[in-house]
């Protein structure tokens, strides 16, 4: 931090201190929560389309494998829906649905705090705006019917620095919260449209073609 960044920051009174620190976890809860749905977010219709071919061939150990391997909410939900094939469609349904609910609020942790840093930082700004205000007036009590007035610009510099903070720390934090709310609504489409998809073709393709080769066993 420069010279003259240092002294403009230190004119914004102990207020611009909190502003950081809301900044600066505003900024790590952005960068672990973007990382992390980056890396639960999969190409679905191709990672479905694996999942049938293997049960198309029989296959559903190695179906289930494969979803243990990769990583992400939808391929728990396909999990899920593999280890009730057998079952009824009520059962399926359920274990599915069980799964999405088990795995949305792990996608939505922390986003919150975003949204709290978002509704708190101008408050702070405004806190330092009102210390800042009554540093002026008490100053010019001070300085009687001969105020100075650079001293009580000291004062209204302060007041006008907090309030510019907590803007500049709240506007980005409410930006990160709808990017990352908009992700996590991403996944939770995929994951409402995988299990759709998973289950009509259990219920239908995957029990049909199973019923056909006990049918016609081979020689």
């Amino acid at each position: 931090m420069t010279a003259f960044s240092y002294n403009v920051f230190a004119k914004g009174g102990p207020a611009m201190w909190l502003l950081v620190l809301l900044g600066l976890a505003a900024t790590v809860i952005f960068v672990e929560r973007a990382l992390f749905l980056h890396r639960a977010q999969i190409r679905s219709t191709e990672f479905l389309g694996g999942i049938k071919n293997l049960l198309q061939r029989s296959r559903l150990m190695e179906a289930l494998t494969l979803c243990e391997e990769t990583p992400g909410p939808v391929a728990q939900v396909v999990k899920a829906g593999l280890r009730h094939a057998t079952d009824d469609e009520q059962a399926m349904r359920f274990a599915v649905q069980e799964e999405a609910i088990v795995e949305i609020p792990v996608l939505e942790r922390r986003i919150s705090a975003l949204a709290a840093i978002g509704q708190i930082a101008p408050l702070f700004g405004l806190l330092g705006t009102v210390l800042g205000m009554i540093n002026t007036f008490w100053l010019f009590n001070q300085g009687g019917n001969f105020a100075n007035p650079a001293v009580l610009a000291g004062g209204m510099y302060e007041a006008l620095l907090t309030a510019a903070a907590g803007l500049a720390v709240a506007i980005p934090a409410h930006i990160a919260r709808h990017f990352l709310a908009g992700r996590v609504r991403v996944l939770v489409q995929d994951m409402e449209w995988t299990g759709s998809e998973l289950m009509r073709f259990l219920l239908r393709d995957y029990r049909n073609g199973t019923a056909k080769k006990n049918d016609h066993p081979s020689a």
